[in-house]
């Protein structure tokens, strides 16, 4: 019996590998105005076919968490650029299934303040020699 080599077909890779990919998920991805209004987080689990040029030419949602959290998964599987696949001239189409983590952004407390300094209105305290005249002034703030 003689034992034949396997060849498997080779399946697109994206260029840079798995951190790449997740560093451009990260860079492109826009959370949704109306999911970051609920308050809405989760894993938007997708499936897209990617043909042998390296294009992805459809997109799938299996498990999605909506408020435009789905529509914004297939925008960006849409956007993937994948190197090309040769499998000896024969042109084949893969699926791949990813995941995209939709997590709210950490609140960035922003505190900003004003003051002012207040006039002395009250012309009692300048006769009294006793008092000391100080200045007064108001605050304002904003978190």
């Amino acid at each position: 019996m003689i034992n034949k080599e396997k060849k498997f077909p080779k399946l697109p890779k994206y260029p840079g590998g798995k951190t790449e990919l997740k560093k451009f998920i990260l860079k492109n991805l826009k959370y949704p105005d109306q999911a970051l209004k609920k308050k809405i987080e989760g894993i938007v689990y997708i499936k897209y076919k990617v043909n042998a040029l390296g294009e992805v030419i459809s997109t799938n949602v299996i498990k999605g968490i909506g408020y435009g959290c789905d529509e914004e998964a297939i925008r960006l599987c849409k956007l993937l650029k994948y190197e090309k696949a040769k499998n000896r001239g024969i042109r084949i189409v893969s699926t791949i299934r990813s995941r995209i983590v939709f997590k709210l952004p950490a609140n960035q407390t922003h505190v900003s303040y004003q003051y002012k300094k207040s006039e002395n209105r009250n012309n009692e305290k300048k006769n009294l020699p006793n008092e000391k005249q100080g200045n007064s002034y108001s605050y304002t703030i904003n978190l």
